[in-house]
């Protein structure tokens, strides 16, 4: 006895459904001739008789029933994995977990939710912000699936990936003297009180790098740990500060002025994965999308200039 197909199942549904050849063909777009002579073929290869005419309809015999009934499950079947495919594509009942540096979390991780969203608009996101220490473990035990940082990390298990670069550039009080400067020079700064981080912080050190490479070993006045901290200190009027545009990537930020280093300075941004570990469609596409935003954030003007 032959094997049925897929073809077969599909035209002996549509003739349960709507009763008449006509009407089956009609369902599938075809000719009702194709039909007809599809479920003959069908009856004589399975050596069944697998419907009853009466009355100008097709009705299901009743030793076919057992065969029917594996059709409905069949067709049940599919329709649960078309709706999983539906819900999969809408990101319903799934989850992406993934963390992100302080720099970067502050406003560009915002934006590339924003299109990880309108991609996935019922994709559940959980995004952790997480010092440059605690992200070993969230990576090696699969908390998240990948991480934005401003420093590679230095492990066997570990891959860095660099989807961006970030200038540096000095922040000053609205008010401040070298606010009226078009750009800034790192001597003029180092005579300011100047805000920082740990200059043995990994991105303490790269905001240290171009003082150190004018001669300079930067004497902070004061210092906090993390971007957003040194930006709140810096708009209260209590210093000056350099940082990565990434921190300060917002068309308006009221209470102080962003000005371009004259010195050469940068910072990279990393996606940090898990080596070995395949990432998920939802995770590839949220990496591609801080590409995107922080390349964004590169092209976004700074503020007005000052003069010369």
């Amino acid at each position: 006895m032959r094997e049925i197909t897929l073809r077969q199942i599909e035209v002996i549904r549509a003739v349960m459904l709507r009763g008449t050849i006509a009407g089956a063909a009609e369902h599938l777009g075809v000719s009702a001739p194709g039909i007809s002579r599809l479920i003959k073929h069908t009856e004589e290869s399975l050596g069944l008789r697998l419907f009853e005419r009466r009355a100008g309809l097709f009705v299901p015999s009743v030793e076919a029933g057992a065969v029917f009934d594996q059709i409905g499950a069949v067709y049940k079947g599919v329709e649960n994995l078309q709706s999983a495919l539906d819900s999969l594509q809408k990101g319903e009942e799934v989850r992406l977990a993934f963390a992100s540096a302080p720099s970067v979390a502050q406003f560009v991780a915002a934006r590339a939710i924003g299109r990880i969203r309108r991609r996935y608009p019922d994709l559940f996101i959980d995004l952790n912000i997480l010092k440059i220490e605690e992200t070993l473990d969230y990576l090696l035990l699969e908390r998240g699936e990948f991480v934005i940082m401003s420093s590679p990390i230095q492990n066997p298990g570990i891959e860095n990936r660099e989807i961006a670069v970030a200038d540096l550039v000095a922040i000053l009080p609205e008010d401040h003297p070298l606010a009226t400067k078009r750009a800034v020079s790192v001597h003029d700064l180092a005579r300011h009180p100047l805000i920082g981080v740990d200059p043995d912080d990994p991105y303490g050190g790269m905001i240290a790098a171009p003082f150190r490479a004018a001669g300079i070993e930067p004497r902070h006045s004061m210092r906090g740990r993390f971007a957003q901290t040194v930006v709140s200190l810096v708009r209260h009027g209590l210093g000056v500060a350099v940082i990565d545009r990434f921190s300060v990537a917002e068309k308006v930020l009221p209470g102080f002025v962003r000005r371009p280093l004259a010195e050469p300075g940068a910072i990279p941004v990393y996606a940090v994965t898990k080596k070995g570990r395949v990432l998920s469609n939802f995770a590839e596409h949220g990496i591609e999308q801080f590409r995107r935003e922080l390349a964004a954030a590169m092209e976004d003007p700074l503020d007005s200039h000052g003069q010369a």
